[in-house]
């Protein structure tokens, strides 16, 4: 079989739509092969991107931010909604690290891509490495609400976090993709990394 994921759509008709303030629930018909129709309700996401911010020392940025769906405080890697017209995925990860944790990247490369629950929603992750750090002020204008206003910021070794994810002590999924694919790319050479 290839290993590669397959565009691919059978036919469907919207069957209702409840706007969101982040994102619409819709619930629509689908059309399978052997001709019976599937009712399938899902989030129409935005896309989102997430940060592994690296420094010199191999520490990963973190935050822990509360989740109300989940009624846990996760440790996390920056991340965000790419919910500005026009804005590409490295662009908007730039924007959310230097808003999230006043940090900027001199390297960027792309970890990985990942959608984030496909059962259940249209949102794709892209996961990019930061490298070469540098602290820049937060972007005029640029406020922390809601959760962001409550975070906690700080660093975690990678060996660390590695332990805590295989101990199911840290879930989050763009932090656990992150960590796990730059483990890998770290004994197979950064270098295989996409460009930003």
């Amino acid at each position: 079989m290839k290993l590669v994921d397959e565009p691919l759509e059978w036919p469907w008709e919207r069957a209702a739509t409840t706007h969101g303030v982040l994102m619409d629930f819709v619930t629509d018909r689908v059309a399978a092969p052997d001709g019976t129709w599937m009712v399938r309700n899902y989030m129409d996401h935005p896309n989102s991107v997430g940060i592994l911010a690296l420094d010199d020392q191999g520490r990963i940025a973190i935050e822990h931010q509360y989740r109300h769906p989940v009624r846990h405080r996760l440790v996390e890697a920056p991340a965000g909604l790419c919910d500005l017209a026009d804005e590409d995925l490295a662009t908007t990860a730039k924007r959310e690290l230097a808003e999230e944790l006043g940090l900027a990247g001199e390297h960027w490369s792309v970890l990985v891509d990942m959608f984030a629950t496909p059962g259940s929603s249209t949102q794709r992750s892209r996961i990019f490495l930061a490298r070469g750090l540098t602290t820049v002020p937060r972007p005029e204008g640029f406020q922390l609400e809601g959760e962001e206003a409550d975070m906690e910021v700080g660093w975690a070794d990678l060996d660390d976090l590695v332990d805590a994810i295989f101990a199911g002590d840290v879930n989050n999924p763009v932090l656990v993709a992150g960590v796990l694919a730059l483990k890998v790319a770290q004994s197979t050479g950064l270098d295989r990394l996409r460009p930003a």
